[in-house]
């Protein structure tokens, strides 16, 4: 069977001006990868990312590390919702202030998390964001096309709720399920599947071994 890659982003520059741009730690665990795949002989045939900067910087820091630099085509289906606009629509239907001062990181995910479940669950009033079934069937879409390729190695970079939505789709999940996937995926975090043209299977989750050392431990981020 052919091997699938799916690799979450590097760490981006959250709490910024500009999160879609990678922090001087996401470039390093980006490369970090990029050796780790090179020690180990791997080559990709087929390359797919979405349409974001920080997808195509995390990449780069792959190509860098591998020591070679493969052709990638762009689907924005891979593309990451917009955190923003859904925070946004749940605190307006919740009555909350929807940037108070004293909001924190713990409250801001907690949030981001209720949010992200009414918009699951299709209760949440939307008027400038996909819906949560086309953002999952966009995403499914680039998992098809990775399977209908011929090629013996594929690498996907994406986001977080793109990833979860492809690896939802290949283990049967509901929604919620889905959500609970996707805030637990870890910068550039690594996820493998097997595939032939009838079948998808998925062999491991989230994995960072390019990081899972003493010294570089500190450098495993979620966000």
């Amino acid at each position: 069977m052919a091997e699938l890659f799916i690799v979450r982003h590097a760490q981006a520059a959250f709490g910024t001006d500009d999160y879609d741009r990678l922090t001087p730690l996401g470039h390093q665990q980006a490369r970090w990868l990029g050796e780790y795949f090179g020690e180990r002989g791997v080559a990709f045939d087929h390359v797919i990312t979405g349409t974001l900067r920080r997808h195509r910087e995390t990449l780069a820091g792959i190509a860098a590390g591998l020591g070679r630099a493969p052709d990638a085509s762009e689907r924005p289906g891979l593309d990451e919702y917009d955190a923003e606009k859904l925070l946004a629509a749940w605190t307006a239907r919740e009555g909350l202030p929807a940037h108070p001062p004293d909001r924190d990181r713990r409250t801001h995910f907690q949030w981001l998390r209720e949010a992200l479940g009414a918009w699951s669950d299709g209760t949440l009033p939307l008027d400038a964001h996909r819906s949560f079934a086309t953002f999952v069937d966009d995403a499914r879409l680039a998992l098809a096309a990775a399977q209908a390729s011929t090629a013996e190695r594929v690498l996907i970079v994406s986001s977080g709720g793109p990833i979860a939505a492809m690896l939802g789709a290949v283990l049967g999940l509901a929604p919620r399920a889905i959500i609970n996937v996707n805030l637990q995926l870890r910068n550039a975090g690594l996820s493998e599947l097997r595939f032939n043209a009838r079948a998808m299977h998925c062999v491991s989750f989230n994995n960072v071994p390019h990081l899972d050392r003493a010294d570089r431990r500190e450098s495993i981020t979620y966000t």
